[in-house]
């Protein structure tokens, strides 16, 4: 699979979301029911779904009786961010993780917030 497809999958923000559930729920997975519960996705749409993340690598499933579980490929996802980190710092060990990006806040959004009272030592 070539790492064009998987970043096409997660480019669709139902199965981001998905992948990041599955991701969560580690190697023990999750059932399609339970997906489609958490993420009120419908039974259709969420086949559709996750049938394009198993094209594209990043998903599989394996049967436990009558159920259907479906798990992230930690392999394939590492192996996405390797590639993706691979040239990043020009060859030379990366620095360490930034913090993560805080969320924009429209102007509005923020003047509405109630001001916090710093106390002075």
């Amino acid at each position: 699979m070539t790492h064009v497809m998987a970043l096409s999958a997660l480019a669709h923000e139902a199965r981001l979301e998905i992948f990041r559930l599955l991701v969560k729920a580690g190697p023990s997975g999750l059932t399609v029911g339970e997906i489609g519960t958490k993420l009120e996705i419908p039974g259709a749409t969420l086949s559709f779904h996750l049938a394009q993340l198993h094209h594209a690598g990043l998903v599989s499933a394996r049967r436990e009786g009558r159920q259907l579980i479906q798990t992230a490929d930690f392999d394939r996802m590492n192996g996405l961010v390797a590639y993706l980190t691979e040239n990043c710092c020009g060859g030379e060990p990366c620095p360490p993780v930034c913090k993560p990006a805080q969320k924009a806040v429209s102007k509005n959004a923020k003047s509405k917030r109630p001001k916090l009272k710093v106390a002075h030592d």
